[in-house]
């Protein structure tokens, strides 16, 4: 025993490496899944949290985790005002400019720097990314990790909807909530502003339609909290009220 005891040591301070059993890698879980689980899951890649990265010029949406995180993600979520929703009579995608425009006149960060709005979002949150001949703007293969999901996506622009651009808060519901009122260079503004813009896995996307939070979540939980901040900043930034029932939602995500 002692001298099994000494090769132990001895293989430590060596920094050797010892075969442990009971424990394969593959039975430990994966980030954010249950043992077992087939679904596939991603870190964070170069995302950065919401909380820091209020006009949305840095990659991604990582999750909100420290209790501390949480407790500023619910003092800014309070910020946000509530009403009810409105109908969706008029509504017309064009009333906020094509897509995907490089021209949205207010503050808007990427705006009329000879890329539009779609490619800027692709070069932002994708990783190896490859652009056309000639080009530094258009996007022709990338590697994303998909905050929505957890997937990582291997996309390439021969397939160009299997990565879709979400607006977190939806354009109709934007309408809706009093957009329809506002000039149409606010609406051109919230329309490209990458603040409101994430490169997203293409049909989780097209599930979530114009849904506010408490009618649809990403299905990854650990972000849900960070998707809650980023409805509340673009809230914030364009004075956009939630209904009373999607702001009680976001709360929930960063309880605790």
């Amino acid at each position: 025993m002692r001298r099994w005891r000494g090769l132990l040591a001895g293989a430590a301070l060596l920094g050797l490496p010892l075969l442990v059993t009971g424990c394969k890698s593959s039975d430990l879980p994966v980030d954010g899944a249950p043992p077992g689980s087939a679904v596939p899951t991603s870190q964070d890649g170069r995302a950065v949290s919401p909380l820091d990265n209020p006009d949305g010029t840095k990659p991604g949406l990582a999750a909100v985790t420290s209790a501390a995180d949480r407790a500023k993600a619910r003092a800014l979520i309070q910020k946000v005002a509530t009403k009810g929703r409105g109908p969706r009579t008029g509504y017309d995608r064009d009333d906020f400019g094509y897509a995907w425009m490089d021209s949205a006149p207010g503050d808007v960060p990427f705006a009329h720097n000879g890329c539009d709005s779609r490619n800027d979002l692709l070069k932002r949150d994708g990783e190896r990314v490859r652009f056309r001949g000639g080009s530094d703007c258009v996007v022709t293969s990338m590697t994303l990790h998909d905050p929505y999901t957890g997937r990582t996506i291997e996309w390439r622009k021969t397939q160009a909807t299997k990565v879709q651009i979400d607006h977190v808060m939806p354009l109709s519901y934007d309408w809706q909530m009093g957009a329809s009122r506002w000039t149409k260079g606010k609406r051109e503004d919230i329309a490209n502003d990458p603040l409101n813009l994430i490169p997203v896995d293409g049909p989780t996307n097209g599930s979530k339609s114009d849904s506010g939070p408490a009618a649809w979540l990403p299905p990854n939980k650990r972000i849900r909290c960070s998707y809650a901040v980023r409805v509340a900043q673009v809230s914030l930034k364009y004075d956009l009220p939630v209904t009373p029932p999607d702001k009680a939602t976001m709360l929930e995500q960063c309880a605790g």
